[in-house]
C-alpha cells in the first residue's frame, strides 16, 4: 500500500489500519449478513419501519460490542502465548546457548546449506546481541509481531467496521417507508457486499469472482433465514 509521511498522527492511524486489515474486513463482513438477516426478519413481519429500526440498531450496536470485545480477548490471548513463548526460548538460549546453536547449524545444514556456509552463519550471530533469540523467532515459533500486537486497537478497529458496515442495511429505514426502505437496503447491502468480496479477495489472495458469490451468498442466506423466522414467529 502506498505510505505517507512519517512522524504523524495520520500515519500512526494508517499503520494501525494496515495492521488492522484482517479485524476490519472481518468485522464489517459480520456485521453485515448478521444485521442483513435480522433487519429482514423483523421487516418480513412489521408494518412499519419504526420496529426494523429499532431491532436494526440496538442489534448493531450489541453486534460491535461484541464483536470488539472478541477481538480484544483474541489478540490478548495471542499476545499471551506468544509472550511465554519468547520468554521460554530466551530462557533455553541463556542457559544452554551451544545447543541452541547446534539446532540452527542442522536447520541451516537440511536447508541446503554448506557445513562451512552454516558455521559462517552462526559466527555472524554469535557477534549480534539477540540474533539467536530473533532467529528461532522468526524460523522456529514463527510467532511474526504477535508479542507487540496492540489488543486496544485491533478491537477499537473491529468494533468501527463492524457498526458501520451493520448500519448499512438499516439506514434506509429511517429514510424511508418500509417498502422503499426494503429496496434500498437490498441494494446499498448488495453493493457493500460486493466491495467486501473484492477487499476479502485482496486480502487473503483468493479468486475475486468466486469470494463475491460467497460473501453475497452468505448474506442471501442469512436473509432468507431471517425472513423465514420472521414470517414463522410473526404470522
Amino acid at each position: 500500500m502506498a505510505s505517507l509521511p512519517t512522524n504523524t498522527y495520520l500515519q500512526k492511524i494508517w499503520n494501525s489500519f494496515n495492521a488492522s486489515i484482517g479485524d476490519i474486513v472481518f468485522g464489517m463482513e459480520d456485521g453485515t449478513v448478521s444485521i442483513f438477516g435480522l433487519v429482514f426478519g423483523v421487516a418480513a413481519s412489521s408494518n412499519s419501519s419504526a420496529p426494523v429500526l429499532l431491532a436494526g440498531a440496538t442489534g448493531a450496536a450489541a453486534a460491535a460490542v461484541s464483536m470488539m470485545a472478541g477481538a480484544y480477548l483474541d489478540v490478548q490471548s495471542t499476545r499471551g502465548i506468544a509472550q511465554a513463548q519468547l520468554a521460554h526460548e530466551k530462557a533455553e538460549i541463556e542457559q544452554h546457548p551451544e545447543e541452541e546453536y547446534e539446532e540452527i547449524a542442522g536447520r541451516l545444514r537440511r536447508a541446503g546449506f554448506t557445513e562451512s556456509d552454516a558455521q559462517s552463519v552462526l559466527e555472524m550471530m554469535k557477534r549480534t546481541p539477540d540474533a539467536l533469540l530473533k532467529f528461532e523467532t522468526a524460523f522456529e515459533l514463527q510467532l511474526g509481531n504477535a508479542a507487540e500486537e496492540n489488543a486496544i486497537v485491533h478491537a477499537l478497529w473491529m468494533f468501527l467496521a463492524d457498526l458501520f458496515a451493520a448500519s448499512i442495511p438499516v439506514i434506509p429505514f429511517a429514510l424511508f417507508s418500509l417498502n422503499t426502505a426494503r429496496i434500498v437496503s437490498v441494494i446499498i447491502t448488495t453493493l457493500l457486499l460486493i466491495l467486501l468480496g473484492i477487499g476479502r479477495a485482496l486480502v487473503a489472495h483468493q479468486k475475486m469472482l468466486i469470494t463475491v458469490l460467497e460473501t453475497v451468498g452468505i448474506a442471501t442466506a442469512a436473509a432468507v433465514a431471517g425472513v423465514f423466522i420472521g414470517k414463522l414467529i410473526g404470522g
